[in-house]
C-alpha cells in the first residue's frame, strides 16, 4: 500500500522568521520558492520522501495549536533540535518523553502558533 500522506502545508504568518525556525529545528535547509506568484517554502527532504512546505496565508489557513499534529524526523538528533526551540520563536509545550515501542517525541509551537511533534526512535 503507498503512503498515505503525500505532501502537506503547514500554514505561517511570516516566511522568513518560520524558514529559520524549522531550518534550525530540522536540522536542514529550508528552501524559499515562488510558483505562479504564490510564495512558499520546502522543506528538507530526499527524493520521493513525504515532505511538505511552509505556506504565508495560503487560501486562508492560519496557523493553530488545534489542528492535526505533524511529527517531523529528527531521528539521532532529537535533544539538539528540542533545544533550539525557544531561541528560534517557539514554545515547548511537552519536552522529550517516550512514545512506547515508537520512539521519543517532543511537542512544541513553531515559530507560527502551530502544535507540532519533533520525533526520534
Amino acid at each position: 500500500m503507498a503512503n498515505q500522506v503525500v505532501w502537506f502545508d503547514v500554514p505561517v504568518i511570516d516566511l522568513d522568521r518560520a524558514v529559520r525556525f524549522y531550518s534550525s529545528v530540522l536540522g536542514g535547509s529550508v528552501h524559499k520558492q515562488e510558483f505562479q506568484g504564490l510564495k512558499f517554502a520546502v522543506l528538507p527532504h530526499e527524493e520521493k520522501e513525504i515532505s511538505g512546505c511552509l505556506t504565508p496565508g495560503a487560501e486562508g489557513n492560519k496557523p493553530s495549536p488545534h489542528g492535526p499534529l505533524l511529527y517531523f524526523n529528527c531521528q539521532g538528533r532529537l535533544d539538539q533540535a528540542v533545544g533550539v526551540v525557544e531561541s528560534n520563536g517557539g514554545k515547548i509545550l511537552q519536552a522529550k518523553h517516550p512514545i512506547g515501542p515508537y520512539g521519543f517525541r517532543a511537542i512544541v509551537l513553531d515559530s507560527e502558533g502551530n502544535r507540532i511533534a519533533l520525533h526520534s526512535m
